[in-house]
C-alpha cells in the first residue's frame, strides 16, 4: 500500500514536471514567433515613418501636413506596441543599472495612488534594510504599473493593493507556476490585491501574449506578457497565486546585487563612445533590403551632404565595392537580410579596411543579436528610426571631412 502511494506521488511529480516543460516550450516558441513578427513590423514602420518624414520635409506647410503628423503619431504608437512584443520575446533593448528596490517602489507609489482612484487603498510594506537589483528602472516601473492597473481592474468595487519587498535564498530548484526557480539569492517584490481572483483554469494562461479576459474593455492581452518578458530578460522569475474570491498575489524574484547603486547616466545616442579618427572623404555604403526604406534613407543622407552608394543586398554591395567603386568611408547596413547578413558584410569590408566605421540597423534589439557590439566596434540603430536619427548617427561616425557637403 505504501509503495502504491509513493508511485502515485512520483507519477504526479513527473506529470507536473512535464506540464511545466510543455508550458515553458510553448512560451519559448510563441516568444520566438513574437520576436520575428516584431522585426518585420519594425521594418514596415520604419518605411512608413521615413515616408511621412520625407513628405513633411519637402513641404512643411502643405495641406497634408496634419495628416502626415497623424501618420507619424500612429507609427509611434505602433512602435510602442512592437516594443511590448519584444518585451515578451525578451528581445527589447534594456538599459539596466543597479538600483535600490525600496527606493524604486517608493518613487512610483505616489503616481500609483492617483491612478488607482479613491476606492482602492494602497499599502506599501518595505523590508529593511533595503536591497539592490540590477534592472532597467524604466522597465521596473512598467512592471509595477502594469500589475497595479491589473489589480485595480480586478477590484471594480474597491479594495486593497499591497506592494511589498523582501528577500529569499533558494538552495535548490523550486517549481513556481509553470517555471522553475533557479538557486540563488533574490530580492522579492510582491503585488497583491483583494479582488475576485483568477479562475484556476485561466491561471496557466495569464502570461500568454494576446490572452485577455478584458477584450470588450480594450484589453490587448500584452500587459502581463510584457511583465513576464521584462522580468525574465532581467534574470528574474515571476509567478501568480490566486484564489477566486480572495484576490491575487504576483511574486517577482530578482537576482540580488551587492554592488553600490548606480546613478542614471546621461546618454546621448548620437555621440560615439570614442572620438573617431579623421578619415579621407568617401561615400557612405547604404545596404537595406526594404526598397522604400533604402530609397528614403539614401535621400535623407544625400540631403544632409553625404555621398551615398545604395545597395539592396550585401552581395550587391560587395560587387559595387569590388568592381572598382570608391572605397566607402562608412557602412550602414541592415542586420537581417537574405544571403549575407550585416555582420558578415561588415567583416568582409573590414578585411580590407579594419578601421571602417559601421552602423547596423535592425528591428531586433542588441540582446537578441547575440553579439558584443561594443567589442566589435559596431553601433546599432534600432528600427523604426527617424531619418534625423540616422543622419545624426552618421555625423557622429564620420568627421567633418568624411562627408561631401553639397
Amino acid at each position: 500500500r505504501g509503495g502504491g502511494a509513493l508511485l502515485r506521488v512520483v507519477s504526479r511529480a513527473a506529470a507536473d514536471d512535464a506540464q511545466r516543460n510543455a508550458a515553458a516550450a510553448r512560451l519559448q516558441s510563441v516568444g520566438a514567433l513574437a520576436g520575428g513578427i516584431a522585426h518585420d513590423f519594425n521594418n514596415l514602420l520604419a518605411a512608413v515613418t521615413a515616408s511621412a518624414e520625407t513628405a513633411l520635409a519637402r513641404d512643411p506647410g502643405s495641406a497634408a501636413a496634419p495628416e502626415l503628423l497623424q501618420v507619424l503619431d500612429s507609427a509611434a504608437r505602433g512602435a510602442a506596441l512592437v516594443r511590448q512584443l519584444l518585451a515578451f520575446a525578451r528581445q527589447q533593448a534594456l538599459q539596466p543599472r543597479v538600483v535600490e528596490l525600496n527606493e524604486a517602489v517608493t518613487g512610483i507609489a505616489g503616481l500609483l495612488q492617483r491612478l488607482l482612484g479613491r476606492h482602492v487603498r494602497l499599502s506599501v510594506e518595505l523590508e529593511e534594510p533595503g536591497r539592490r537589483v540590477r534592472i532597467d528602472p524604466t522597465q521596473l516601473d512598467q512592471v509595477i504599473m502594469n500589475l497595479a492597473l491589473n489589480a485595480r481592474d480586478a477590484m471594480p468595487g474597491g479594495g486593497r493593493l499591497r506592494i511589498a519587498t523582501g528577500h529569499a535564498v533558494v538552495l535548490q530548484p523550486e517549481p513556481i507556476g509553470q517555471e522553475e526557480l533557479a538557486p540563488g539569492r533574490y530580492v522579492l517584490l510582491e503585488v497583491a490585491d483583494t479582488g475576485g481572483g483568477i479562475p484556476p483554469a485561466l491561471l496557466p494562461r495569464i502570461f500568454d501574449p494576446f490572452f485577455t479576459t478584458k477584450r470588450e474593455q480594450g484589453g490587448t492581452g500584452l500587459g502581463l506578457s510584457t511583465v513576464h518578458g521584462i522580468v525574465r530578460q532581467s534574470g528574474g522569475f515571476i509567478a501568480a497565486d490566486s484564489r477566486p474570491g480572495e484576490g491575487t498575489t504576483f511574486r517577482i524574484w530578482l537576482p540580488r546585487h551587492d554592488g553600490p547603486s548606480e546613478a542614471p547616466v546621461a546618454h546621448d545616442p548620437v555621440q560615439p563612445q570614442a572620438p573617431p579618427e579623421r578619415r579621407a572623404s568617401g561615400p557612405v555604403l547604404l545596404v537595406e533590403d526594404e526598397p522604400p526604406l533604402l530609397r528614403l534613407a539614401a535621400e535623407a543622407l544625400r540631403r544632409a551632404g553625404f555621398e551615398v552608394i545604395a545597395a539592396g543586398a550585401a552581395e550587391e554591395a560587395l560587387d559595387l565595392v569590388e568592381s572598382g567603386g570608391a572605397r566607402p568611408a562608412a557602412l550602414v547596413s541592415d542586420v537581417v537580410m537574405p544571403g549575407l547578413d550585416g555582420f558578415a558584410l561588415a567583416a568582409r569590408l573590414r578585411a580590407g579596411d579594419p578601421d571602417l566605421p559601421v552602423l547596423l540597423v535592425s528591428g531586433y534589439a542588441e540582446a537578441a543579436l547575440g553579439r558584443d557590439l561594443a567589442a566589435e566596434r559596431l553601433r546599432l540603430l534600432a528600427k523604426p528610426y527617424r531619418l534625423g536619427d540616422l543622419v545624426a548617427e552618421m555625423r557622429a561616425l564620420l568627421p567633418a571631412d568624411g562627408a561631401k557637403v553639397s
